[in-house]
């Protein structure tokens, strides 16, 4: 998604001729290092799960899934940043058809993140709505090999309509429909809260008596919602923005700020498994006890 992704070399000129706004360049130093410790987390979060038989029920299964979303997402900034190093060092040709393949493949991932993640949160609210107002049918409702099932299918759309993205980069109704997912996404989790909030009204003693562990997923849930829309928003204003007003000094002005945008999607890798542990004693336990096991190994 060369146009979309790939700005660092029109960005200057950009911000140059329609705006007096500098593009801020940061070190790849810094995205390199954030992107290695989210690969780290999360490769943490998936082996806590494998490990740990109380952890593998359908809930951990969606954790699982964003959280290999995230690591999808700083796997791309390390790869890009090998194949620029390759570059430089002249084992790439410049422009070549290995890049530009390359290239593909990378985007690819970085779309792919984007779409796991927008699918595991909507996954991850449907789930906890069930949990919430249906807590006596959940574990016939949502078995583990329905979860798993219900991934399979959502990796593989995401797969699918990934690729499509890319090889279409280029068309504007391409650009609308992926920058449509994410208010789509957020509607979606919207109306579960409304209905929820609706619900708990009319049923104040039934959801008075829910365990404090449905009501700790639902918090979770918001607090996962708020980082993720936080750290990818700008990222879809600016290519909303590239898009339709890219002569525009003020849309020029804020494009200079990529580079601080593709900071803040890394990072929210870096944060989501601080929030799993810090809401889940479960997996903060399994996260010590691999530590433990490991420092004395």
């Amino acid at each position: 998604m060369k146009h979309i992704l790939n700005l660092y070399e029109n960005i200057n000129s950009t911000a140059r001729n329609y705006s007096d706004c500098p593009a801020v360049i940061l070190p790849e130093e810094i995205f390199f290092t954030v992107s290695i410790v989210g690969v780290l987390e999360n490769l943490m979060v998936l082996l806590a799960v494998a490990k740990n038989k109380s952890l593998q029920s359908p809930m951990y299964f969606f954790i699982c899934s964003l959280a290999i979303s995230d690591m999808l997402g700083s796997l791309y900034k390390i790869l890009e940043n090998v194949l620029i190093m390759f570059r430089n060092m002249g084992y790439l040709e410049p422009r070549g058809s290995f890049e530009s393949t390359a290239d593909d493949v990378v985007d690819s991932l970085f779309i792919l993140s984007l779409l796991g993640s927008i699918c595991s949160l909507s996954v991850i609210a449907a789930d906890r709505y069930i949990t919430i107002f249906h807590a006596l049918q959940y574990h016939r409702i949502v078995t583990p090999h329905r979860a798993l099932v219900v991934l399979m299918v959502l990796w593989a759309g995401c797969t699918g309509s990934g690729i499509t993205i890319v090889t279409f980069s280029h068309h504007v109704p391409t650009v609308i429909a992926f920058t449509a997912l994410f208010p789509l996404m957020l509607a979606f989790i919207l109306c579960l809260y409304v209905h929820m909030f609706l619900l708990a009204r009319s049923h104040a003693r039934r959801t008075s008596s829910l365990p404090k562990a449905n009501m700790r997923g639902a918090i979770t849930l918001t607090v996962l919602l708020g980082v993720f829309i936080f750290c990818w928003a700008p990222f879809v204003l600016h290519v909303l923005l590239m898009t339709f007003c890219p002569a525009d000094p003020y849309c020029a002005c804020y494009m200079s700020l990529f580079q601080v945008n593709g900071v803040l999607i890394m990072c929210n890798a870096v944060i989501d498994p601080f929030i799993y542990a810090f809401r889940s004693p479960e997996l903060r336990v399994a996260f010590k006890k691999m530590v433990i096991c490991n420092w004395y190994q």
